[in-house]
């Protein structure tokens, strides 16, 4: 391994911020350090960063069950990978796709200790905590996107779930609504149990109390979403004047029970989902939901990755949470106040 950032700092007895604004000519430090951080890169002989063309990254999409990661779900996976890609492309690296699809754990990590790559980005939307764990045998860096999770010491890049369901949330009260429920996923994964720790804190923040009977339960697929959601509709439950829904399928399909079956949106419930899928532009009607920088996501990951792969190896876990943008369509009515 050549003389990386980090051994020039720990020389010097200064940060590896410090080092990288010198070596990049950037202001930041005084004259006398930057002579002696400039004289012991060259007496250490560092080169510059590696050569880009030399690395390569490994980007492990697995689908542990499928209810997420499937064909509903090939555009907002599409916009990750896009994001990877050119994160990859911008700092030279090449970047091979490895997908699983209902595999056991045992053979994701078997693959990726056979690969040569330089470092994985994991797609960990149905990866539980457990199978986060299991990546500590990888002993090279790694960056999991589309999850996040306390208390483990890897990197992770994500949405930020919580906020956004405010944004929804904020958006839905000041429309008028009071009464507002929330239709999650029945296989759980980390981001839609974000969304729903999000929905119960989003309601105490505006005073608003949680019915625990406007929480519904669907699969994730747009079929599996409407037969649920029809089923649920065929009992005739008190409802919401809002819904807001956990994702843009779950959404879609529960628009299609709800035609189906007599209720109107927005005049009877508004509805509203998460993530912009394309689909949710000509839903009928369409969608108010979530824009997710997703290649912005891809880019961070990338970047964090190539840090650690040359430089920044033992730096602390770092875990980037990124915003999401309120999209409003007509699939929400204003409620009067008396």
């Amino acid at each position: 391994m050549g003389i990386r950032i980090k051994d020039i700092a720990d020389a010097v007895g200064v940060s590896s911020t410090t080092v990288s604004l010198v070596l990049n000519n950037k202001p930041g430090a005084s004259d006398e350090l930057r002579m002696k951080i400039l004289q012991t890169a060259k007496d250490l002989g560092y080169t510059g960063p590696r050569s880009a063309k030399a690395g390569s990254l490994c980007l492990l999409h697995i689908a542990r069950h499928g209810h997420t990661i499937n064909r509903d779900h090939d555009v907002f996976i599409a916009d990750y990978i896009e994001g990877l890609s050119q994160g990859s492309k911008l700092a030279g690296y090449s970047l091979e796709i490895v997908m699983f699809k209902l595999a056991p754990m045992e053979q994701v990590l078997e693959t990726a200790l056979s690969k040569a790559a330089d470092g994985f980005i994991v797609l960990g939307t149905e990866l539980s905590r457990e199978d986060i764990e299991s990546f500590q045998v990888i002993r090279k860096p790694l960056v999991f996107i589309d999850t996040y999770h306390e208390f483990l010491n890897f990197d992770f890049v994500d949405m930020n779930n919580e906020d956004s369901v405010f944004l929804l949330l904020s958006h839905l009260y000041s429309m008028g609504h009071r009464s507002i429920g929330f239709v999650k996923g029945k296989i759980e994964t980390r981001n839609i149990r974000l969304r729903e720790m999000g929905f119960f804190a989003g309601l105490q923040k505006l005073s608003l109390e949680a019915d625990k009977s406007f929480i519904f339960s669907v699969d994730q697929t747009f079929h599996g979403a409407y037969s649920d959601m029809k089923s649920i509709l065929a009992q005739h439950p008190r409802l919401p004047t809002a819904l807001i829904c956990s994702n843009d399928i779950i959404a879609s399909g529960c628009l299609r029970a709800f035609a189906e079956s007599g209720v109107r949106v927005p005049e009877d419930i508004s509805v509203v989902g998460f993530d912009n899928l394309p689909l949710s532009a000509i839903s009928d009607p369409p969608l108010t939901t979530i824009q997710v920088s997703k290649a912005q996501i891809g880019r961070m990951a990338v970047q964090l990755l190539t840090s650690r792969i040359q430089d920044e190896a033992d730096m602390p876990a770092v875990k980037v949470l990124i915003g999401g943008k309120l999209v409003e369509r007509s699939s929400v009515r204003r409620i009067d106040k008396a």
